[in-house]
């Protein structure tokens, strides 16, 4: 870099500090002061790694711990690209300053956004092996007894996801008539996800959900009503509707969460909890086999871009060839 780049560079951070009141000086005495920042401080390597607190002494808890923690991030990923979208592309600091991204949702914003969600949610999905191959049977069914009643129904993340996707009534099994955000959102396919198997009474593992999450969910949907992914879609203009790459990448993210997803969760119960003579209950007290399959609770984010047949046959030859 010559002299005057450096000038240009120092006329600029100049600008840039006095709109906020602040010295440019002292920025830079801060700079001679402080220490170069290591990589294992850059993403907190320490506390990261503290972060597996297991309940028992077996070893295959920590795998469990540690796989749940990565795909609550996979899903902090989505979000991030979920956000972009619902609130048109624009991407402007608080000064004001505008960093180049659309102010209205184009075609090309979109198609980036979906290609990156499919990629996160195409490695999650794989990744879901540890769980599948990587885990002791036994050990498994003695640890999570300590578990209780925690269970990954309990991800708030996973809902956040649904509710920026969609409408609500696509997440309902019955809508009601008075179709209020209210309404809607105590008619939520999940809200009968986690009752008890004999009663069929909410479980305390729902109770604890919605004592904690239940408001933050309902101002998100209030918010969500003309802003999540299918609205968006719809208020492309007709020609950008009927772009191929992105009604394949929304058809394929739709599959990815309501069908491939669901199903690896469901090979995961098939494996740790499916015997020839009973089915042991999920920790969370779940019917598995029929809150998980997508066949049975068939919710599909974008109706309008499936055929009838495809609708029809949602998640379904998957469980058949597993005889379940």
């Amino acid at each position: 870099m010559n002299d005057k780049e450096l000038l240009d560079k120092l006329n600029q951070l100049s600008n840039k500090y006095s709109t906020t009141g602040q010295d440019l000086n002292s920025y830079l005495d801060g700079l001679l002061y402080s220490d170069y920042i290591g990589y294992w401080d850059y993403i907190k390597l320490e506390t990261l790694l503290s972060l597996q607190r297991p309940k028992t002494d077996f070893p295959d808890e920590k795998i469990f711990i540690i796989y749940h923690q990565i795909t609550e991030l996979y899903f902090k990923l989505c979000l991030l690209e979920l956000e972009q979208i619902n609130k048109n592309g624009r991407n402007v600091l608080e000064t004001g300053e505008d960093l180049g991204w659309h102010t209205t949702l184009t075609v090309d914003f979109f198609i980036e956004r979906m290609k990156r969600l499919n990629r996160y949610l195409k490695n999650m999905i794989v990744s879901f092996e540890i769980m599948t191959q990587g885990m002791d049977k036994e050990e498994f069914l003695k640890f999570r007894m300590a578990l209780l009643p925690s269970s990954g129904f309990q991800s708030v993340q996973y809902r956040m996801l649904e509710i920026r996707s969609t409408n609500l009534s696509q997440l309902c099994h019955s809508v009601p008539k008075t179709r209020t955000v209210e309404e809607l959102y105590k008619k939520l396919y999940w809200k009968s996800g986690a009752n008890e198997l004999k009663t069929g009474q909410k479980t305390y593992t729902l109770k604890q959900f919605e004592k904690k999450y239940d408001d933050r969910l309902l101002k998100l949907s209030n918010k969500m009503v003309e802003k999540n992914i299918w609205i968006k879609y719809q208020q492309l203009d007709k020609k950008d509707q009927e772009n191929k790459v992105l009604k394949q990448l929304l058809k394929e993210y739709d599959s990815q969460l309501n069908i491939n997803w669901k199903l690896a969760h469901f090979k995961s119960a098939v494996k740790y909890l499916h015997q020839t003579d009973k089915n042991i209950a999920a920790t969370g007290g779940t019917n598995w086999k029929k809150y998980l399959p997508p066949k049975f609770q068939k919710l599909i984010f974008f109706p309008g871009l499936w055929t009838d047949k495809e609708k029809e046959d949602w998640g379904k030859s998957w469980v058949e060839e597993m005889n379940l």
